[in-house]
């Protein structure tokens, strides 16, 4: 099949261009990021729309402001791209068993310190050269990435992520292989100034249901967002974090359930109070996920994805990322 000039005209170099004027906001801006002068990229963007037979950004604004057709290349640009470093990424792995990448799925109950022990034990790993060091180590770049609830799982199985560390029990299809890590106590809490710490115990879901519950947002787009423990008609108020939701308990501003390796000084301290309810303790299973690519015919996890899941296998591991909360919280 001939190639003809107008596809000639998608390399990479322009879909690149694209996305740098786009993300920057200007020419100027996005030749600075891209070692050029203003006039090349202006000429650069002129040929691509002369290739293209259409205009890319609309010359009566001062801003790079993309047309409509524009937009669209824009947008498929980046998918061609992506495309093009999965393609990268794969013909590395076979070539070295190592890939250039590796995304981390992470939900935001995972703690970090435990999380950074181990980034910390993998770059001090021995590269391709059998040495170990700053510049020796590993060649796959850690990428990770704090979801909440259903957002995990989203990001593992639409490919966003390669592996997620504190995903719910059940994986949503058989595209994945899963693991236990451990199981989480959370502890229901409130300020030692909130109403709620002066009722007698166990408390009623009814009366809890009187009184604002503190939340954190499912980072999920496409699976159905989870919300628990919130009662019909109870007022709500939704965070980022599990790091903003405790601030927010500790304020006094509502009641909510949180890990309890995470309260535990704070209750030691009196800063928060653990009411117990009717519903009895609540003990959440979390997991470990990786994408099952051999089962389709694909190719075997890379070094690096093989070290994590060596990792995470380990008891000791996985009882620091459920309790190691204390000393670093992100």
């Amino acid at each position: 099949m001939q190639t003809t000039p107008k596809s000639r005209a998608l390399t990479p170099e322009a879909l690149a261009m694209m996305d740098a004027i786009a993300r920057s906001g200007s020419f100027a801006a996005a030749a600075r990021e891209m070692g050029k002068v203003p006039s090349a990229l202006t000429y650069n963007v002129r040929q691509l729309e002369e290739a293209l037979d259409v205009l890319l950004f609309d010359r009566s604004s001062r801003q790079a402001v993309l047309t409509a057709a524009g937009q669209e290349l824009l947008i498929e640009g980046r998918r061609l791209l992506s495309e093009m470093d999965g393609v990268a990424n794969r013909v590395r792995r076979i070539a070295t068993g190592w890939e250039s990448e590796l995304t981390i799925a992470i939900d935001d109950a995972i703690a970090r310190r435990a999380l950074f022990d181990l980034m910390e034990a993998f770059y001090q790993l021995p590269g391709d050269d059998g040495k170990s060091g700053e510049r020796q180590g590993p060649p796959t770049r850690l990428k990770l990435r704090t979801e909440v609830l259903s957002g995990t799982w989203e990001a593992l199985i639409s490919g966003q992520a390669d592996l997620a560390i504190g995903t719910s029990a059940q994986p949503p299809d058989g595209s994945v292989h899963c693991a236990l890590l451990g199981q989480m106590e959370m502890l229901f809490c409130v300020a030692p100034h909130h109403p709620l710490a002066r009722l007698e115990q166990p408390l009623e879901a009814s009366t809890i249901a009187g009184h604002r519950i503190i939340t954190v947002a499912d980072t999920a787009r496409s699976l159905a967002p989870v919300t628990i423990g919130v009662m019909p008609g109870q007022d709500v108020l939704t965070m980022p974090s599990m790091a903003a939701k405790l601030e927010a308990l500790l304020r006094g501003m509502g009641c909510g359930n949180l890990p309890a390796s995470m309260v535990r000084r704070h209750l030691e301290a009196g800063r928060l109070v653990h009411l117990s309810t009717d519903r009895g303790r609540r003990i959440v299973p979390l997991h470990y996920a990786w994408r099952n690519n051999s089962a389709s015919g694909g190719q075997p996890p890379g070094k690096a994805l093989s070290w994590w899941l060596q990792q995470l296998a380990s008891p000791t591991t996985q009882h620091a990322l459920l309790e190691q909360h204390e000393g670093l919280i992100l």
